[in-house]
């Protein structure tokens, strides 16, 4: 805690020359978010600072299926993918013979996405998306079409992303959506996607 209290001091000192947001990563459960929220609001009368946008990484299992409680509570959420797919699956995304398998479209993945972004639509906090499928050309249509908010892609991969956001169609992707969500696999998510990802 006291690391903590020290870093949101630095952030809330920081934001007096510049936007920042505070996000705090592996939230579980609703209690251990109000606790870092009363640390936050010590700190920020402390310094005597603005209050600041706060979010959370929907990062494990139990963030997306609450999601409507925790967005009641901040203003964003960041869907970390890899490790949200990691704990989804059970599987060591570090392992050499288990990662191959660990695919963010696997389609329970794909559910606890749309969970979040339907429990933060009800809370009014946006929803953003990082991680390996946020660069992924054929995650973006289905991630849009979820109502996905923002994708933080890598620096790579943006040019070509923004590319293909600026050819796709809202209700193409929300249609795709639906189909990718209702599929059994990985493999079936990803072989309704087109050869072309523009022409959708």
């Amino acid at each position: 805690p006291e690391l903590l209290r020290t870093q949101l001091r630095a952030i809330f000192r920081a934001a007096s020359r510049g936007h920042a947001r505070i996000m705090f990563p592996m939230i579980a459960s609703v209690d251990e978010l109000r606790a870092v929220k009363g640390i936050v609001e010590e700190e920020r009368q402390r310094v005597g600072a603005e209050p600041l946008e706060l979010g959370i990484m929907v990062e494990v299992p139990s963030a997306a299926l609450l999601a409507r409680q925790f967005a009641a509570e901040v203003d964003f959420f960041s869907v970390g993918t890899n490790d949200l797919t990691q704990y989804t699956l059970a599987m060591d995304r570090g392992h050499p013979r288990l990662a191959p398998k660990c695919d963010g479209l696997n389609p329970a993945v794909l559910r606890l996405i749309a969970q979040a972004v339907a429990g933060g639509r009800e809370g009014n906090a946006w929803v953003g998306v990082c991680g390996g499928i946020a660069s992924d050309p054929q995650a973006v249509p289905i991630l849009i079409g979820l109502g996905v908010h923002e994708l933080s892609a890598s620096v790579p991969a943006i040019p070509l992303i923004k590319a293909q956001i600026r050819g796709l169609s809202r209700a193409d992707c929300e249609a795709l959506a639906q189909r990718a969500l209702a599929a059994d696999t990985a493999a079936e998510v990803r072989a309704l996607l087109p050869d072309d990802l523009q022409t959708l």
